[in-house]
């Protein structure tokens, strides 16, 4: 389910304020501070906010959610989305798929309805899923595995995506501000996925809408960088602007 506009709001206050007091909240907003309280539960639950005794404040920049919490969230957003980007990729196209739960859900709908696809991942658990497919040619990149989400990093990995140039990156991201700034929790997992995108000749993003507004630590590029951007719920209004002024196609899941 998309964000309210009283939830944006409040975003929007928390980021340009730093912590914003519930009761403050509620005398903005016009609504009762049990109305906040369960709007921050909300947003907390999100992993966009922390919730403070009185408060708020922007949910932590340098530690990303438990992978098995994140894999548990938006479980039907990320299905659709993964649907819709299925629905893009013809068969037998060579693929780069970055780490990411959402990625890991577009395997899925491509491992049951496509054919012929060669797959290069640096995703423990796609190479796990795709390889199920017997008409697929999975590749898994050399590098460093990382305990917590089976991601592999570093300068191998690099060394290994640098040989290819696929069709498609099919990139996931941990957040996305309102100028359009794409960020994320580990630098070499960023550069991982910006290597997919120089390597590619389509790039797309996939990300649910709890990615909007979220706070990262590392710069991974900007949206105008993507030629589409798959999603479940109207972007704000103003990534939907630089979408548009940069022709960047967006697609809504929850359109179809």
């Amino acid at each position: 389910m998309s964000r309210s506009p009283r939830h944006d709001k409040i975003l929007q206050l928390v980021r340009e304020n730093g912590f914003m007091p519930i009761e403050e909240l509620a005398r903005l907003l016009d609504v009762t501070p049990q109305t906040i309280r369960r709007d921050i539960n909300q947003l907390c639950e999100d992993n966009l906010l922390r919730r403070y005794h009185g408060g708020a404040a922007l949910g932590s920049s340098v530690e990303n959610e438990d992978y098995f919490a994140r894999k548990g969230k938006f479980q039907s957003e990320k299905a659709h989305i993964a649907d819709m980007i299925a629905g893009s990729i013809p068969d037998h196209a060579s693929l780069f798929m970055s780490i990411g739960t959402t990625i890991e859900a577009v395997a899925q709908a491509l491992t049951i309805t496509h054919k012929g696809l060669r797959v290069i991942t640096n995703n423990i658990h796609v190479a796990s899923i795709m390889s199920a497919n017997p008409d697929f040619t999975v590749m898994i990149t050399s590098g460093v595995v990382r305990a917590s989400d089976g991601g592999i990093t570093g300068v191998a990995t690099l060394d290994f995506i640098n040989q290819f140039k696929v069709d498609y990156a099919i990139i996931g991201v941990s957040g996305i501000e309102t100028d359009g700034s794409l960020l994320d929790f580990d630098y070499r997992e960023v550069r991982v996925a910006q290597a997919m995108m120089a390597n590619a000749r389509h790039r797309y993003l996939a990300a649910d809408h709890s990615k909007f507004g979220r706070n990262a630590l590392v710069r991974m590029g900007h949206i105008s960088e993507f030629h589409t951007v798959f999603t479940d719920a109207e972007p704000p209004e103003s990534l939907a602007k630089l979408l548009e002024e940069h022709n960047v196609r967006l697609i809504l899941a929850d359109a179809v």
